[in-house]
């Protein structure tokens, strides 16, 4: 099997392409303590996960990586939700439940904890821009 059969079927597995938002968490250590990401990611996972958000064809299916820096490096945990492009801070374990069910299940977002948007152009993946 080729490196690149390989990841497509990774890839099937993760069901990447069946994604309607695709939320990044920094647990960095610049913008948060090590402490404070780890248990912000854990509970991320195990939300999405309980509620068939996570590795699901479900229309409000999400993918969720977790990344060492968002180049913001204050107010962490920083949480950002794309399509959207909504920027949030201070996602401690404490906030994720009701980002999940706010967020992603209802379509609304937290105004008090966003902190910038910058929402991606639809069809922005059919249509990429012109270089």
């Amino acid at each position: 099997m080729t490196d690149m059969t390989k990841l497509a079927v990774l890839a099937e597995e993760l069901k990447i392409g069946e994604y309607s938002r695709h939320i990044f968490l920094c647990i960095g250590d610049n913008c948060c303590s090590a402490q404070q990401g780890r248990a912000a990611w854990t509970k991320l996972k195990t939300v999405l996960k309980d509620r068939k958000l996570s590795l699901s064809s479900s229309p409000d299916a999400c993918f969720r990586t977790k990344v060492d820096c968002l180049r913001v490096c204050q107010g962490g945990p920083i949480l950002v939700v794309y399509p959207e492009g909504y920027w949030y801070a201070s996602m401690t374990e404490d906030r994720i439940e009701r980002f999940v069910d706010e967020q992603i299940v209802q379509g609304r977002p937290i105004d008090e904890w966003i902190f910038a948007r910058n929402q991606l152009p639809k069809g922005s993946a059919e249509n990429p821009p012109k270089t």
